[in-house]
């Protein structure tokens, strides 16, 4: 593609903060990079993907808010983060991980452990461990 016909469609995720860099052939038939800030399909399929990390997160939150899962699931959510990749964060094993996400054994944690979670999440422990946050979180 030509550097000229670099689609330009603004209706990216973050008001077109986001840029995705492209080749393209400029008018001596180098190669180049030029950055887009997308194509309609493409954009189109990210909102769609977005929503759906929001739902998931808002549907955790209610959980955790009703007692059914503990803050740890909740900021595991919002960073699009499984257990596999928590551990590997962490060093604390799948299985251990598993028992905190009930609300009654997180509460039990140690400061060190805490310390682990927040550090993986880039949160204070404060954060991790007050639900008030998500009661007006939304």
């Amino acid at each position: 593609m030509k550097k000229k016909e670099v689609p330009q469609d603004d209706e990216g995720l973050q008001e077109g903060k986001l840029r995705d860099l492209c080749y393209a052939v400029d008018e001596d038939g180098n190669y180049v990079t030029v950055l887009s800030t997308g194509w309609a399909p493409k954009n189109a399929a990210m909102h769609q993907a977005w929503e759906e990390i929001h739902e998931k997160v808002e549907v955790t939150r209610q959980k955790v808010l009703v007692g059914e899962l503990s803050m740890l699931a909740y900021f595991m959510e919002k960073n699009i983060m499984d257990l596999k990749l928590l551990a590997q964060y962490t060093g604390i094993p799948k299985r251990k991980l598993k028992k905190h996400m009930n609300p009654r054994k997180f509460q039990a944690l140690d400061r060190e452990i805490l310390e682990k979670y927040a550090e993986a999440f880039t949160i204070t422990i404060e954060e991790l461990i007050d639900i008030t946050r998500l009661e007006k979180a939304k």
